[in-house]
């Protein structure tokens, strides 16, 4: 018995072995024209086997390249794309770039680093720059209760808010920010809510089990 370990590799698995042979066949054929007449029905095997693949954009590009993929880059036919090289497929992608952020006071996030950016811009005299400065600093207490502790003092989010705005921004005289208690209520809520329909959720289940007719 021949065993799949014994045989030649398959260099596109997802093609088979039949497809593999009739490259090998191909590349031993000497006379070029009937050569390059049964690439193109190889192609067209190709395409009518994974039909899928016409879904692609400029499939019958991605089918040559494949046949000379499968051919070792050895099969010397008349492509109307240009033939592949091996090089290209070998090569290493080049290194992705990353967005490069600071790391500090990474639990307020990055809507709140932009907001204050915006706040930056706007004139000192605006009457609703001081609301909106309060408005963030009550949004950072927030965050930084959902992720750190269940209590924080104000003046630490007017430290923060100072510091994420390059010292541009500045405590009011009324520092006093909304409580944690109130801060909170939204997010018990939201967990509560969330157990709610998970435990009407799972009775549901258990009264469709207790009610299914048994399966004669």
């Amino acid at each position: 018995m021949e065993y799949n370990s014994s045989r030649p590799r398959l260099i596109i698995p997802e093609y088979g072995r039949n497809i593999q042979k009739m490259v090998e066949e191909c590349m031993e054929i000497e006379d070029r024209e009937k050569r390059n007449s049964v690439a193109h029905a190889i192609i067209e095997v190709i395409g009518n086997l994974n039909p899928h693949l016409r879904d692609a954009a400029d499939y019958r590009h991605k089918l040559w390249d494949h046949l000379f993929i499968m051919s070792d880059f050895q099969l010397d036919v008349d492509s109307p794309y240009p033939t592949p090289q091996r090089e290209t497929f070998e090569s290493s992608p080049e290194m992705m770039g990353y967005p490069r952020r600071s790391h500090k006071k990474r639990h307020y996030g990055q809507i709140i680093r932009a907001v204050i950016g915006k706040i930056k811009e706007l004139d000192p005299e605006d009457a609703d720059r001081d609301a909106l400065i309060r408005d963030v600093a009550n949004q950072m207490k927030k965050s930084y209760l959902n992720w750190n502790k269940d209590t924080v003092q104000d003046e630490l989010i007017w430290r923060d808010l100072h510091e994420l705005s390059d010292g541009t921004i500045e405590a009011p005289e009324d520092k006093e920010l909304a409580n944690a208690q109130s801060l909170t209520k939204g997010m018990q809520q939201e967990v509560r809510n969330a157990r709610g329909k998970n435990n009407k959720r799972n009775r549901n289940r258990k009264n469709k089990k207790k009610f299914r007719k048994p399966v004669s």
